[in-house]
């Protein structure tokens, strides 16, 4: 795509995922970076030096311009009303997960999404990993047969000073509704739906409002059962991110940190270790071959702003929709619940509410 023919595009939030959205909209062949809405000092300094348009507020901006798109990096409890606003003006929103902080607001991102007709994109981006994919071609051409279980480990060390930020001590903003959520909605592309939760957690390492670790248990659809864990406070290799190595800020250590279990075979994930019986013999005391699938790495938020670019131009879907992105924060808040009433969680998949 030409200069000429790029989009324009608006960013709501220049906190650390609003700067790594400026870095890949600058390597974008599909846009332009037509605004900066921040209402801090930090943040109209920064635009200044790249001489992008800087507004204090989403309104400003609305009443100064009309961009193709937009992403909204702001507070999940903001997400809602900024949303709402663009979505109005029928300009298409992709929203950092999750894409709010109440199943309220979610369902009123979606409804409106469907009244203007206008679409949204939560950034869930590792959808739009080729790992992630690959390994969801697999579960379809039934290699693994029927999923019996997953495992997965969301466990690092995060600084201390990412606590300087007040939301990031509030409730909402510990590793479940922050990380694990990512695993969540990994899960679900990969096995359906969540039907049931069941979870604890704890604080007892900084003493933070927030979780610092929390442990769950899921049943899905089909009947296959999960078992998550995911920890801001441990020194672990543990990850999605440490392990896939599609970020240049993560040191990759090559470990996986998914495992799913079938009756034909099993998957690692990130690394795409298939586990399975060759011979005649199919038990426990047969060996087991592994083979593995090496695929080129890609940046899956790049890959996410060519979604996003081209479900601007109607000629794609949003690989993780509005009620995608609800359906995963159902899935998240589930945990909440359960470690707070400390009982199992049925979760409602009616249509609408």
């Amino acid at each position: 795509m030409n200069s000429e023919a790029r989009k324009t595009l608006a960013l709501v939030g220049l906190g650390a995922i609003g700067r790594m959205h400026v870095e890949r909209i600058q390597r974008s062949t599909a846009f332009e970076l037509t605004a900066l809405v921040d209402p801090t000092d930090a943040a109209q300094a920064f635009a200044h030096s790249h001489d992008i348009p800087w507004y204090r507020s989403h309104q400003d901006l609305l009443a100064a311009q009309h961009p193709d798109g937009v992403i909204v990096a702001t507070p999940n409890r903001t997400h809602c009303t900024i949303t709402l606003d663009f979505l109005h003006q029928h300009i298409p929103v992709l929203i950092e997960k999750p894409i709010t902080d109440t199943l309220e607001d979610a369902w009123r991102i979606v409804h409106t999404e469907q009244e203007t007709s206008t679409p949204v994109l939560v950034g869930h981006h590792r959808r739009h990993s080729a790992i992630l994919r690959e390994a969801k071609r697999m579960l379809q051409d039934g290699l693994l047969g029927e999923v019996v279980s997953a495992t997965v480990m969301a466990n690092f060390l995060k600084p201390d000073d990412y606590f300087d930020l007040a939301w990031h001590r509030q409730p909402g903003a510990g590793p479940v509704l922050i990380n694990l959520i990512h695993d969540i909605d990994m899960l679900r592309m990969l096995l359906g739906e969540v039907t049931q939760v069941q979870a604890m957690k704890s604080h007892r390492i900084r003493y933070l409002e927030v979780e610092d670790t929390a442990g769950a248990l899921m049943q899905f659809q089909s009947g296959a059962i999960a078992t998550l864990v995911a920890s801001d406070c441990t020194t672990s290799p543990w990850n999605w991110d440490l392990s896939a190595g599609e970020a240049d800020h993560y040191p990759q250590q090559h470990e996986n940190a998914h495992f799913i279990c079938g009756t034909q075979a099993s998957l690692t994930l990130p690394q795409l270790d298939l586990w399975q019986y060759r011979g005649p013999q199919k038990h426990w005391q047969a060996p087991l071959t592994q083979t593995r699938s090496i695929l080129h790495r890609q940046d899956p938020y790049q890959a996410q702003l060519e979604n996003f670019a081209a479900v601007i131009e109607g000629s794609a879907a949003p690989r993780c929709t509005g009620l995608d992105g609800l359906r995963t924060l159902q899935a998240a808040l589930a945990v909440h619940e359960a470690c707070a009433t400390g009982s199992t969680v049925v979760i409602d998949h009616s249509p609408c509410q």
